[in-house]
């Protein structure tokens, strides 16, 4: 099974999940072909958006009064036949700033792998590097990589300082126990579209069921949806539930009140847990046990993967995932022929109620990734600056909605996507939401390219929310301790959550599962965390 917690390549791939969904994109990763056919290609041009003499940095382009260079190294797009470098969006930007950017794409599936070796090396770094891993233990801040911020921030921060206005907790989690800022964010600051349970309505209208709102429920459903025949093809091929491994502990860890994916989370009274260190966490693996068991989870269910489910679905073969909501009206919906764009077909709902009362869904971090100026860049004023206006509202619109008259056109007031902008290769080919930028999801841009009944749908689930366990620095102390004791940690949790899922190994055996993660160290690295947490609390009230 791959890792159930939470990854660099599980943020990378989150952080491209809501790259796509403004893009209206129609599958993770997608290898189909993209006509450019009409795309316009844009050159930066310094001399374009030269600007008047006494030149003062506003927040605007263009952010200098001289020609100036860049480089950058970041992710490329999620679809392998995307360049970013050629995206009129992308170079629209560098026009603006009157800066020519000398762009380093990779393809983000391998990105921090990639970056990893260079930044250990810490030589011949290019100006502006975007991280995936957030570098919470330090190591490259301590490393001297990367520069501090607050000087910048203070003098030319004008897009910035909005931000943490607005955001006073994306502060604090930026701010190192010192008080110093050294990255600047990609961001995911909404609750909406979010990953939730999502269901065929079809099925449930054949049998004459209603949506589960309980674990008892929503088994009793699949076990109707096994024998009963809801595909009507008169065979029982059906695969009631089909999840791939990254998301089953992100679907079933809130029932219990746990929050499995990212690992850690704190109580109403503050105090900071393990998820897989619980109690709760017994009855997590008793359930999924009891799923295995009956054949309601696949017996492959580790190795499924988010093309296969996709197949299934285009089959009429299962009936109920769990997965970021744009897959509902966005990719399933659509695989049916007759499907009527202004009903619901494959439906997201509400989190079940578990057995101690919770219901909630996990939202994300919104800090999706970090972009740092490197020690070695030639001219870090100009590298902030260019962050700085990327992270500025025009930009923004750009990002999310394209160029006026291309991908969008203001009618009485209000955007909206022109013919073009909806359609996925063009949108996608000119760079909407680009991954090497300071994207912020755009929830409007959003609303506007998924089904009517999907944005409504959206909306009432934004109250069940939950935020994660927020970033936070660790001290020296802190962060030597969990790189020493957290991947032997990680490595015996996934593996044992494998074998007590599949009955390989007896829940009987959990209290002595429990005792083993202790002598490994874990209640030092919560103790650790707690102190994070602390401090976390502290700085969001500065």
């Amino acid at each position: 099974m791959k890792k159930t917690l939470k990854t660099t390549a599980s943020l990378s791939l989150i952080t491209a999940l809501f790259a796509m969904v403004a893009a209206g994109c129609t599958s993770e990763g997608s290898s189909e072909p993209t006509s450019s056919a009409g795309v316009a290609t844009l050159k930066p041009d310094a001399s374009a958006a030269a600007a008047p003499a006494g030149f003062t940095y506003t927040g605007k382009g263009p952010i200098t009064d001289k020609a100036g260079s860049l480089k950058i190294l970041a992710t490329n797009a999620w679809t392998n036949n995307v360049d970013l470098n050629q995206a009129p969006i992308v170079q629209e930007l560098s026009k603006r700033a009157g800066v020519t950017v000398n762009w380093e794409l990779l393809p983000p599936s391998t990105y921090q792998d990639a970056i990893s070796p260079r930044l250990a090396a810490g030589a011949d770094l290019p100006d502006v590097i975007y991280q995936l891993d957030q570098d919470q233990t330090m190591k490259n801040i301590q490393g001297g990589l990367f520069k501090p911020l607050n000087d910048y921030i203070d003098k030319y921060g004008v897009n910035i300082k909005k931000l943490f206005e607005k955001y006073p907790a994306l502060k604090a989690s930026l701010t190192t126990p010192d008080g110093k800022i050294y990255y600047l964010p990609q961001l995911a600051v909404t609750k909406n579209y979010m990953p939730t349970f999502m269901v065929n309505v079809r099925w449930l209208e054949k049998l004459n069921l209603k949506e589960p709102t309980t674990l008892d429920e929503f088994t009793d459903m699949l076990r109707k949806f096994k024998a009963n025949d809801p595909n009507g093809n008169g065979k029982q091929d059906e695969i009631p539930f089909s999840v791939a491994p990254n998301q089953l502990a992100n679907a079933f860890g809130p029932v219990f009140g746990l929050d499995l994916a990212n690992n850690f989370y704190a109580d109403k009274d503050g105090k900071v847990h393990y998820s897989y260190y619980e109690p709760n966490y017994k009855e997590y693996l008793t359930y999924l046990n009891s799923l295995y068991k009956e054949g309601l989870l696949e017996s492959d269910f580790a190795s499924v993967t988010a093309d296969q489910i996709t197949s299934k679905f285009s089959q009429n073969i299962t009936g109920v995932t769990f997965n970021f909501s744009w897959y509902t009206s966005m990719v399933y919906s659509k695989l049916f022929k007759d499907y009527d764009p202004t009903q619901p077909l494959i439906k997201g709902i509400a989190p079940f109620k578990g057995p101690h009362g919770d219901q909630f869904y996990i939202g994300r971090n919104p800090i999706t990734g970090i972009f740092g100026v490197s020690k070695n860049a030639k001219d870090p004023e100009l590298a902030f600056k260019f962050l700085d206006y990327a992270s500025s509202e025009e930009s923004k619109e750009m990002y999310a909605w394209g160029l006026q008259g291309q991908t969008f056109e203001v009618v009485d007031g209000k955007k909206q996507f022109t013919e073009k902008g909806k359609d996925n290769d063009f949108i996608q080919k000119f760079g909407i939401n680009p991954t090497n930028l300071p994207i912020e999801q755009s929830v409007d841009a959003t609303d506007v390219l998924v089904a009517p009944w999907h944005a409504k749908i959206d909306k009432e689930m934004e109250k069940y929310i939950k935020a994660p366990f927020p970033f936070v620095y660790a001290l020296k102390a802190e962060a030597d301790k969990e790189n020493t004791v957290m991947p032997d940690i990680t490595t015996y949790v996934n593996e044992m959550n494998i074998k007590f899922i599949t009955g390989k190994e007896s829940l009987d055996k959990f209290d002595s599962y429990i005792k083993s993660l202790k002598s490994m160290g874990v209640d030092d690295v919560i103790k650790g965390r707690q102190a994070q947490y602390d401090r976390y609390l502290t700085a969001s009230k500065k």
